[in-house]
């Protein structure tokens, strides 16, 4: 799942296509007037096709005889892809929008992370663990802007991941990342979070202590300010969204009923022989 490179016209034109069906404005099943879309975004037919073909291999857009290049049903999109989740948060979609993606974001977070951070204490390497360092020294510094800080939660969470020594895990902050950069930015840019360097630092202990059980509470609490931050800049925390809030965020559910919660424990990665 290696990032569609956005350069040039070629890069431009992907990405206006596939925020129009992403958003809607070209909807499921629709035929593409592809002489029509060459006018308007003034490129060659060729550089439409190229195009194209970058969204027909995420699943968005089709081609067949007689009928044409159409959009394919939202079901058969790649929505995992983190070109897909990207453009979604970038196609200027609706507060309430992006909430709800970020939501089920919260949910893949709160199956994955726990789990992994489980691994990652187990098997940290000396290396890894500078990573970590390194990550949280960076959070620790302020006054850097948004952008700062958003770049060292990522590394962070990469570095955790890597820390798992599980090439499949590793490549899930493909997906983790797009969610948790626009999640960021949001939080980041507003005076209503919290402090995330005790957070993360409580992680980096109980990783540096190989103590799987501490590293999995401490990132389902991490996963829970999670939520109240991105709740307080939404305004989300209000009359009947509270039970909402923890239904569909991926961490108040998951921390109590879900995978290593209170209710019934599922099989954890290290119990496997």
């Amino acid at each position: 799942m290696t990032p569609y490179a956005r350069r040039g016209v070629h890069g431009q034109t992907v990405e206006t296509l596939a925020r129009r069906v992403l958003s809607g404005e070209i909807p499921e099943g629709a035929t593409l007037d592809l002489p029509a879309l060459q006018s308007e975004l003034d490129v060659s037919l060729t550089a439409l096709r190229e195009s194209l073909k970058v969204l027909a291999a995420k699943g968005m857009v089709d081609a067949r005889q007689k009928r044409g290049t159409f959009v394919r049903p939202r079901a058969d999109w790649n929505l995992l892809d983190a070109d897909v989740l990207r453009w979604q948060f970038a196609g200027g979609t609706s507060s309430g929008a992006d909430l709800g993606l970020l939501r089920n974001l919260g949910e893949v977070r709160g199956i994955i992370e726990p789990a992994a951070v489980r691994l990652a204490a187990v098997r940290r390497t000396e290396q890894d663990l500078d990573a970590l360092d390194d990550a949280v020294a960076a959070m620790g510094r302020t006054g850097l802007g948004a952008s700062h800080a958003v770049q060292a939660d990522l590394a962070f969470h990469r570095a955790l991941l890597a820390a798992t020594h599980n090439e499949l895990l590793e490549r899930m902050e493909m997906v983790i990342e797009s969610g948790l950069a626009h999640r960021d930015e949001i939080v980041h840019a507003s005076p209503h979070g919290e402090d995330p360097v005790p957070s993360h630092r409580a992680v980096l202990d109980a990783v540096r202590a190989q103590d799987p059980d501490a590293a999995e509470a401490a990132m389902r609490a991490l996963l829970e300010q999670a939520v109240r931050d991105l709740d307080l800049v939404h305004g989300a925390a209000r009359g009947g969204q509270d039970d909402t809030t923890e239904g569909s965020s991926g961490t108040g559910s998951t921390g109590g009923n879900g995978a290593g919660g209170q209710g019934t424990r599922a099989p954890r990665p290290e119990d496997t022989p």
